[in-house]
């Protein structure tokens, strides 16, 4: 036993003795820290909110996912339900346990939203979702309150870090020729692949290939904005999130058994990306669903 994790172990103990009757509320809100949902949400934000915004806190969001899980595989800290029999499994979490990739993901994804938005009730909804999808990964079993020390202090850390070099890196990539951009968004994500060659690793960096490649093109060559009737942003949604949902399925039969998996399972990914990032806003504009601003060299309109 560990004398670090056994007050932790109280903890979830004291806490489980309330299920089942709060296992509905507490998967409820542990759903709203998943990367499925995020990866719903922020495209829905790009295509049909706030381009800007939305391209912003996906790569941030990325970005913090990639290093959550170099940091679990790094430390490999047991889950509670693996440390003592005696906690009860009410959800599923693969790998290590510490940091906890929801109190991470909920402090960058909804934290990064607040700041951008600057709305008094999105900061208080933003620190309570925080609050109630922590207390969810504990309530089932899936964390100590140690990992969502560690989540809370590595998100934080990522998301002021991210705050304050955003705009000097968008003005200094903004300044620089097109061969350089895209050799960036070749060149960063596949260092994040070779660095961590693992299935989480390669899923991720091949997401911040495709959609890195995406925003230079979208920027140099189609201006595509997120305004427009009601209707339209819903369409927008509903069509780009049918179409993502159809690469991710379609390129998994397509690449299944196919050697090397990893490096078909980036481009799966990185398709998807791309899809996103351009592709999505590309067929918008075509259909008439969202107007485009045409740029020229510098960024600028005409």
């Amino acid at each position: 036993m560990d004398s670090s994790l056994d007050w932790g172990l109280q903890v979830v103990l004291w806490l489980q003795q309330f299920s089942p009757a709060l296992d509905l509320p507490f998967k409820f809100f542990t759903l709203l820290g998943e990367e499925i949902f995020f990866l719903l949400l922020l495209p829905g934000l790009y295509w049909s909110v706030d381009r800007r915004i939305g391209a912003r806190v996906t790569l941030l969001f990325l970005l913090s996912t990639y290093l959550n899980f170099v940091a679990k595989t790094l430390l490999d800290q047991p889950r509670p339900f693996e440390y003592d029999s005696r906690v009860r499994r009410l959800g599923e979490a693969p790998g290590g346990g510490l940091p906890s990739g929801h109190a991470q993901n909920a402090v960058v994804g909804w934290g990064y939203l607040a700041a951008q938005f600057r709305r008094t009730w999105l900061w208080w909804a933003a620190g309570l979702l925080v609050i109630f999808i922590s207390l969810s990964r504990v309530y089932l079993g899936l964390h100590f309150p140690t990992d969502l020390l560690g989540g809370h202090l590595l998100g934080a850390a990522l998301l002021l870090l991210y705050l304050w070099l955003e705009p000097k890196v968008e003005s200094w990539l903004r300044g620089q020729g097109l061969a350089w951009q895209l050799g960036l968004a070749l060149f960063i994500p596949l260092l994040l692949a070779f660095l961590f060659p693992t299935e989480e690793g390669v899923t991720t960096s091949g997401v911040i290939l495709g959609m890195g490649l995406g925003l230079v093109l979208e920027r140099r060559w189609l201006g595509f904005e997120t305004g427009g009737l009601g209707w339209q942003r819903v369409l927008r949604f509903l069509l780009g999130g049918a179409v993502m949902v159809g690469l991710w399925l379609g390129l998994r039969l397509a690449f299944a058994g196919l050697e090397p998996a990893f490096l078909f399972r980036f481009s799966r990914y990185a398709l998807m990306g791309l899809w996103g990032a351009f592709g999505a806003p590309w067929v918008f504009v075509r259909i008439g669903l969202a107007k485009a601003v045409v740029f020229n060299m510098q960024g600028l309109s005409k």
